[in-house]
């Protein structure tokens, strides 16, 4: 079968409330009107490809450090795990493979979030988002890759792996299939029921 490799952010964890309050804290600082809620509607970028709609080019590396000196600080009293996130890394690890974390989160953001929450991963691949998580996931030999996001899901299409959606994010169950889910589950707690079945169906199935 081959790893499986799952997003990080509001796939396995529910970091909203600290990246929006670091958001928050980053707009204090500098005196930005950032808005926020335009903020949760693209939650999974890359923060510096977030940074791009409210910086010019010359201060966001600055914008950057001062976000992450906000979120590493929130994010242990702001994070928690999702519901069914370790019964799903225990699945995959059950079944003999290996669970994998492939998240646009910056190195520096990841360690202080799982540590929150507790969860670990037989590996863990930072700060890649979209084709970059494809190649990720090519490289792994992943068999599927579950996430919240549509470009999650055109990076499991680009891989040519099994695009597993979760209604966890900002995004419907629309928005995933359209983006190439095979299938979409309300959260991590359908996940087991459904990788037991996937091991178990027909070469070709894909429900």
């Amino acid at each position: 079968m081959g790893p499986v490799g799952f997003d990080l952010d509001m796939t396995l964890i529910d970091s909203r409330e600290a990246i929006l309050a670091s958001f928050a804290g980053l707009a204090k600082d500098t005196a930005t009107d950032i808005d926020l809620a335009a903020v949760d509607g693209r939650l999974g970028l890359k923060l510096e490809d977030e940074l791009v709609f409210w910086y010019p080019p010359e201060q966001r590396a600055a914008a950057a450090q001062t976000y992450r000196r906000h979120y590493v600080r929130l994010a242990a009293q702001m994070t928690t795990a999702l519901p069914g996130a370790r019964e799903a890394l225990a699945a995959v690890r059950a079944a003999g493979e290996r669970a994998v974390i492939i998240t646009a989160k910056h190195p520096i953001s990841v360690e202080p979030s799982l540590r929150a929450v507790g969860l670990d991963a037989d590996e863990v691949f930072t700060f890649v988002h979209g084709p970059e998580k494809a190649a990720v996931l090519s490289r792994i030999g992943a068999a599927a890759y579950v996430g919240d996001s549509p470009p999650d899901m055109a990076a499991a299409v680009q891989a040519r792996v099994r695009a597993v959606g979760v209604a966890t994010g900002s995004f419907d169950a629309g928005d995933l299939t359209r983006a190439g889910a095979e299938v979409v589950l309300d959260s991590l707690e359908g996940f087991p029921a459904w990788y037991a079945w996937y091991r178990s169906a027909p070469l070709g199935d894909s429900r």
